[in-house]
């Protein structure tokens, strides 16, 4: 039979032999047009690197087994039709391909494609052809991650044998492909056969979701994550019987998941991570028995999950991070035989972990919760465990280090921040050791000495054991402890005496502030790229090796006993270095010189040492820099008027100096200075003349010209490692010295007391709107208390005391509705006392030195001729509210409320400080994860 087919083809090229020149044309021009294709682009590696870092598939230059003069259709992915010779499937995905797509490109010369797919090179944001809507035979096209931009072209639905569809691109701070509402109408429309469709990252911004309530029911996979979907969850979707998968991550919908989620009972993989869902999960996710893969982490859900013993007998991963789930785990979590993942951290769950049943489970995330109780024994039956993160909650117990010897896989073992207590029976031998450990968090664990089990550890990355009762220093064995993987460690807040040196090669962030270290500071390899080491008792000067460092992004060298001169090669760091934090050391000599162009410095204190200045103009390449911190220094200079048109400068602290001068300014330019300034403290040096009603005028931060949000958060900087580092400060509040060791990004506050300004207040302070502290004690001032300070209505501390002014004490000033501290002693002030409100809680040291001064609390009365209310004065030496009033004043005193900081603030009768507040009724920003290879963990803030 075979032999009669191959005759028949013969005879036929033989008689028809114009059937065979047609056949060896189309093969040539095939060939032919995508020689010239694969030579309009240029061949570089970089363009398909998305391809392993995303895909996690192996990427070459197909095109380079394509050569002239040979058959295209042996060539490296290009497929033919062999009856023919037509080019029908051209896989080019991760082949390196780079440069613009051309219009006019002669892939579009090869009209019987079926099969396209370019994924994962770099068309260096060029757009996507309308010609692509030639391929009218094209049932699967893949564009994904190719680096297109602009608007998707509204031809792509004209393919309307299309099976599969897939234009994905996601890339943060990417410019996205957007597609707008008829086009994508004609798309769900025309592709009335297609089974699979990604858009993910697609700018959909102007389309309403129930835009695809009008796909093929025969939809088998739908993927819109990335997508900015707005609006209420679209119900229409759970229409779909068939579909297999779901993936609207990454978007803004909102409301309720609808119950009929449990129609589609096809469904394998469900993915909502990232919206704004409310309410709970639905009973009806029961019904979805095919379910392997649930995500609806990062949203608003509450409750409890669903429980019922036979639940999704299939699920292979349970991602519900990030939510307001609460209740105890259901039990079907225990028993799922085909469980791999559990990943609930960072919601309310409470009640203790039960046994195990499963054997599957290889990742288990309860990091975050309120779970109490012992570890259950069979954690450490799980043969196939890689991860096991259960750090902050309320668990407890004693945990041997032995028992994890059972665990051969693990990778990441997180337990910091519970009640639990680590301990290693000293009569067993080093033999349990977990070779594949890479990430070991054991902060908080009551440890007194270093783990035995990371003896012998070479692969280890990273190792938490801060907070603990370690002492000594750190032994000769954790040398070799990762000496060439390890890339974070944190032993602070221990009491550690003793380190010689850093032995690891490739160190990237390093923390050994808080212990009780001594002698010339190590220096650690030189890629580190953040240094702690603050709170320490290291002496001697900074050796310039760390200047070597060239990815230093944050180093903290703060409150030691370092000496000699700042090294001037810090200069030279300043386009990576971010944070300088060189506070409180014996540091003499200058400033650094140098700040090259493009520095990036953001924070730098050099408060508390022994430096004489002067500060640079060079400075000002630091554009972004926020806060500048020089006090209790020697400076002797006069005032950097420059430093006013730094455009990001939030805090300039200048504070005990020996600075002079005066801060008018003489410029004539219209340009605002210190338009972000929230802090501004020049307090006790020795400035002169009026004081600065230019820079008062120009603080435009604090007059709210540009509205500041109300959400609490904190000046400071985020690592690489998701870690968030404070800024910390030390002002003068309400007559005391506080160290903050957080800075509120609502705080305001100008102190220019202890200085020689004189002449009068001007009355431009009226306009400081969000001003919480002012402080103009000590000076030469004269002239009234301007009214218009009535106006400042955040304001919670106001000191004019030891000045020369005179008149009246503005009864506007009672009308303040947070002012809980304030002072006007020593003045030459007269007449009656404001009365009520806030004023009732003052005490005489408010007022004295102000012998003409009258009314309560002084004991001089003032001579009325109208009789006063009789809440503020009864004749006769009567009861009177005032008594009242001074037990509100003890109360609050007795039982001031102390907030972080060991701030005291008094909570009165008439109001409360309006930040106090609003840290009550605004729930505080969720700290940012830190990401690992198979799962994520979450680190303490940390104060710079």
């Amino acid at each position: 039979m075979a032999s009669s087919y191959l005759f028949l083809f013969l005879c036929l090229f033989l008689f028809f032999p114009h059937l065979y020149a047609s056949f060896s044309s189309s093969g040539s021009h095939s060939c032919s047009s995508l020689i010239q294709f694969k030579d309009s682009f240029s061949i570089t590696e970089d363009a398909s690197s998305d391809c392993n870092e995303i895909a996690g598939h192996k990427f070459y230059p197909k095109t380079n087994s394509w050569k002239e003069g040979t058959d295209c259709c042996s060539w490296d992915g290009v497929t033919c039709d062999h009856l023919n010779a037509h080019v029908i499937a051209l896989d080019l995905s991760c082949s390196w391909l780079y440069g613009n797509f051309p219009s006019n490109s002669t892939l579009f010369l090869l009209p019987h494609l079926q099969k396209l797919n370019l994924a994962y090179n770099y068309f260096n944001l060029s757009k996507i052809p309308s010609e692509f809507g030639r391929f009218t035979s094209l049932f699967y096209l893949n564009l994904s991650y190719t680096w297109f931009a602009g608007e998707v072209p509204s031809q792509v639905s004209h393919l309307s044998k299309l099976v599969s569809l897939d234009l994905s691109f996601w890339i943060d701070n990417y410019e996205q492909l957007t597609i707008d509402k008829h086009a994508l109408e004609g798309l769900v429309h025309n592709l009335t056969e297609v089974r699979h469709l990604f858009l993910d990252g697609i700018n959909m911004t102007s389309v309403n979701a129930h835009v695809f309530m009008n796909l093929s029911s025969s939809l088998r996979s739908l993927s819109l994550a990335g997508c900015d979907l707005q609006g209420k969850f679209p119900k229409n979707i759970f229409d779909l019987p068939n579909l297999n998968l779901l993936n609207l991550g990454g978007n803004q919908l909102s409301g309720q998941i609808p119950r009929s989620l449990g129609n589609l009972l096809q469904l394998t993989v469900l993915d909502l991570w990232g919206n704004k869902l409310s309410g709970q999960i639905p009973l009806s996710i029961l019904n979805l028995t095919q379910l392997e893969y649930l995500v609806i982490s990062e949203n608003s859900l509450e409750g409890s999950i669903p429980d019922e013993v036979t639940a999704v007998p299939n699920l292979i991963y349970l991602v519900l991070y990030d939510n307001l789930l609460n209740g105890t785990l259901p039990s079907w979590l225990y028993t799922a035989p085909s469980l791999k993942g559990i990943i609930l951290s960072q919601n309310q769950f409470s009640g203790h972990i039960k046994e195990f049943q499963t054997k599957s489970l290889e990742y288990l995330d309860l990091e975050n919760n309120k779970l109490q109780g012992p570890l259950p024994s069979s954690i450490f039956q799980l043969l196939n465990l890689t991860g096991l993160l259960l750090s902050s909650n309320n668990l407890s117990g004693v945990i041997e280090f032995r028992m994890f010897s059972n665990l051969p896989n693990l990778k990441y073992l997180y337990l910091s921040y519970n009640n639990l207590s680590l301990t290693s029976n000293s009569t067993s031998t080093v033999n349990h050791i977990l070779p594949n450990l890479t990430d070991v968090l054991l902060s908080s664990c009551n440890l007194s000495e270093f783990p035995q089990f990371l003896k012998g550890l070479k692969s280890l990355e990273s190792l938490d054991l801060s907070c603990n009762k370690i002492e000594g220093k750190i032994p000769q064995w954790m040398q070799e402890v990762g000496n060439v993987s390890l890339t974070y460690f944190n032993v602070s807040h221990n009491s550690l005496t003793e380190v010689e040196h850093f032995p690891w090669k490739n160190i990237e962030r390093l923390d050994l502030s808080s212990n009780l270290i001594s002698g010339n500071l190590p220096i650690p390899a030189s890629t580190i790229s953040v240094f702690f080491i603050s709170n320490n008792s290291f002496n001697g000067e900074v050796s310039s090796l760390i200047c070597n460092a060239s990815s230093l992004r944050i180093l903290d060298l703060s409150h030691n006993n370092l000496s000699g001169p700042i090294p001037q090669c810090f200069g030279n760091l300043s386009d990576s270095l971010e944070i300088l934090n060189l506070k409180k050391n014996k540091f003499y000599g200058t400033i650094p010189p140098k700040f090259a162009k493009g520095c990036r410095l953001t924070n730098f204190n050099l408060n508390g040492n022994l430096l004489e200045g002067p500060l640079t103009p060079s400075i000002l390449n630091c554009r972004g820099l926020e806060v500048l911190d020089l006090g209790n220094n020697k400076i002797n200079d006069t005032f950097p008027h420059w430093l006013g048109s730094l455009p990001q400068l939030q805090v300039l602290v200048l504070k005990s100096n020996h600075m002079h001068g005066s801060l008018c300014v003489n410029s004539s330019k219209s340009s605002p200075f210190f338009s972000k300034i929230q802090i501004f403290d020049l307090s006790s040096n020795y400035f002169s003349g009026p004081l600065p009603v230019r820079y008062i005028n120009s603080f435009k931060a604090i007059i709210n010209v540009e509205k500041i949000g109300s959400t609490v958060s904190y000046m400071g900087v985020n690592d690489d490692g998701g870690d968030f580092y404070t800024y910390s400060i030390g002002i003068v509040m309400k007559g005391r010295d506080m160290e903050l060791v957080k800075i509120f990004t609502m705080w305001m506050i100008i102190d220019l007391s202890n200085n020689q300004f004189e002449g009068g207040i001007p009355e431009v302070f009226g306009k400081l709107n969000l001003l919480k502290g002012l402080n103009l004690s000590h000076n030469n001032l004269n002239g009234g208390i301007p009214t218009l300070i009535g106006n400042l209505t955040s304001l919670e501390w106001l000191d004019l005391s030891s000045n020369r002014l005179s008149g009246t004490i503005p009864n506007r000033l009672a009308d303040l509705p947070f002012l809980s501290s304030f002072n006007v002693s020593e003045n030459q002030l007269h007449g009656q006392i404001p009365q009520g409100k806030q004023f009732n809680t003052f005490g005489n040291d408010s007022y004295e030195g102000n012998k003409a001064l009258c009314g309560f609390p002084v004991s001089k009365g003032c001579n009325i001729i109208e009789p006063a209310p009789p809440n503020v004065l009864e004749k006769d030496g009567s009861k009177s509210n005032i008594t009242f009033g001074w037990k509100v004043v003890l109360i609050g005193y007795g039982c001031g409320v102390v907030f972080g900081m060991s701030v005291g603030y008094v909570v009165f009768q008439t109001g409360k400080p309006k930040w106090l507040v609003n840290l009550v009724e605004i729930q505080h920003e969720k700290k940012r994860r830190r990401k690992s290879k198979d799962g994520s963990r979450s680190n303490g803030r940390r104060r710079i």
